[in-house]
């Protein structure tokens, strides 16, 4: 090589460094050497080797040689970086894992804010943002009904913004998260309008229920689908407390028109929930503009529809059936007349209500150990990759099923707390007798233990997806939910016409414990062949 030719080639090592790093084998430093333009005829003229092949031979050894042991390029400069202000410290008992315990279990349990502010709100003043306790069943059957519809309609759109929206969010491609923000409301809303022109044509030829019946369901389930729809982004985005700012204007508006006015009690929940709306919304659009001002993004380079959908088809699956999942049981119950007498296909009974209102406190407060576990999950698997090798991935392996065993000790024992807390609450005359100056019934006591052991079950459940979610395993929550459902429906519906109505609730309870033991056993899987889905997901 004459002076200008090795000049040419320590350029062309500067530039795969700055392009590379350390390649990890040959063909990479091929690759990126016809990458840059340069061709086989240009070789020898310019770098004095007879071909590709020989010069980056010549460039892979340099690479080699003990001062690029610890060759990086910038950006994997910048992802190490950030992976070590992610990686928890090792020991799980230190100081700062505690620390770390309290802020992230404080995390979830404020996710249970915006419903204890309605429980609240419902026991001192007798109304809620949707609920109300003079109510007559046939109302109460218009407006749970339409919550349900709301929830079940837009379950899969929430579920793809959680996933779509913290991708995009995390990878800094901040236009990319807006316009998902704004598409997957704008296709909620009309899902759900969709499906009130389908079930108000079924209605007119089967009239099964009154016109004023239909629009006031349908108002319910458009304005709390769409309210979870605006509300989803916030936590997808870290902003949850703007999530009980929400909720608490708007019940605070439904309070003050309740006290103060004579507006109708559907007009003032519509209110309150469109102030909620409204609010987050407006706090939406100033942080998603204020983020793209501060920060550039990536691209704004929109994907086709068709690899968007799938993408998200398993998440969005999922989020329906889990949805259709929890409001099942009450389906079923509702739309059984042994032993009671129901006017109508589908008639809310309260004390079967009162007694699920209750057993679903579970899942609430468990939420905190679900944050926790998760984000435990994610810290420990940066920092045991990095601390061993990959001849060691037995270990690795080893290592994160010992955290999966202890968060499972974690939510057991959290779930006996939580137990005592609802055995008082039933029984205690501070409890739910002091707040609604009645006792539970026997039904609702009986409903409440069977659906508790349900909540149980499926909060485990919820814990084994939230696992196999961390490294893409999507499609395997969607087959235990299937099967969960089916269990729930199917003995559900059997019980509750053999036996009694309120039997349903061990449809919920045993599907619960189908979705439990599937997860488990994908979840055992994942743990095993961890290393290789960890590797599989990046």
């Amino acid at each position: 090589m004459n002076p200008e030719q090795r000049k040419a080639v320590a350029h062309l090592i500067i530039a795969i460094k700055d392009r590379n790093g350390k390649p990890v084998n040959l063909n990479v430093v091929i690759a990126t050497i016809e990458s840059l333009g340069i061709r086989e005829v240009d070789v020898e003229k310019d770098f004095g080797f007879d071909s590709i092949l020989s010069l980056a031979n010549y460039i892979y050894k340099i690479f080699g040689l003990k001062a690029y042991n610890d060759l990086k390029n910038d950006k994997q400069r910048v992802v190490e970086a950030k992976n070590y202000k992610k990686i928890a410290i090792s020991s799980y008992f230190s100081s700062r894992a505690v620390k770390q315990f309290i802020l992230e279990n404080g995390s979830g349990i404020s996710n249970f804010l915006p419903v204890a502010i309605q429980v609240i709100s419902i026991v001192l003043f007798g109304i809620s943002l949707w609920t109300f306790s003079k109510f007559n069943n046939l109302q109460s059957t218009a407006v749970v009904l339409g919550v349900i519809v709301g929830f079940v309609a837009t379950g899969g759109f929430v579920q793809v913004i959680g996933k779509q929206v913290s991708y995009y969010w995390y990878n800094e491609d901040f236009y990319m998260a807006r316009h998902s923000v704004l598409n997957i409301i704008k296709y909620g809303t009309l899902t759900i309008l969709v499906i009130f022109i389908f079930s108000a044509l079924l209605n007119f030829i089967i009239p099964l229920y009154s016109i004023s019946f239909v629009i006031i369901c349908f108002s319910y389930s458009l304005f709390i689908g769409f309210l979870l729809l605006v509300l989803a982004p916030l936590y997808a985005l870290k902003q949850r407390w703007m999530i009980t700012v929400s909720i608490s204007l708007g019940t605070a508006l439904a309070l003050a028109l309740h006290f103060f006015t004579k507006v109708p009690v559907y007009f003032l929940h519509w209110a309150g929930i469109v102030v909620a709306a409204l609010t987050s919304i407006l706090y939406l659009q100033w942080f998603l503009k204020h983020t793209l001002k501060k920060k550039k993004s990536k691209s704004i380079v929109e994907p086709k529809v068709t690899l968007s959908i799938y993408r998200n088809f398993n998440y969005f699956l999922y989020g329906i059936f889990f949805f259709l999942f929890v409001f099942m049981d009450r389906i079923i119950a509702w739309s059984s007349s042994t032993n009671r007498e129901i006017p109508y296909l589908f008639y809310y009974e309260k004390d079967y209500e009162i007694g699920m209102d209750l057993a679903i406190l579970f899942f609430f407060l468990l939420g905190g150990v679900l944050e926790y576990s998760i984000s435990s999950f994610n810290r420990h698997l940066d920092y045991f990759q990095l601390i061993h090798t990959y001849s060691k991935f037995k270990k690795f392996n080893r290592k994160m099923t010992g955290l999966y065993h202890r968060h499972l000790r974690l939510l057991l024992f959290t779930t006996m707390g939580v137990a005592i807390l609802l055995y008082l609450i039933m029984t205690q005359p501070w409890g739910y007798k002091a707040g609604f100056d009645e006792a539970l019934s026997e039904l609702s006591i009986k409903v409440s233990i069977l659906g508790s052991i349900g909540y149980i079950f499926l909060t485990i459940g919820v814990l084994n997806t939230l696992y196999l979610y961390t490294l893409n395993q999507n499609r395997k929550p969607l087959v235990a939910i299937i099967a969960a459902l089916l269990t729930n429906f199917i003995s559900g519906v059997i019980l509750s016409r053999l036996i009694s109505y309120e039997y349903a609730v061990v449809g919920l309870m045993l599907g619960s414990l189908v979705f439990m033991l599937v997860t488990f056993r994908y979840t055992k899987q994942f743990f095993k062949n961890l290393d290789y889905y960890y590797y599989a997901a990046y």
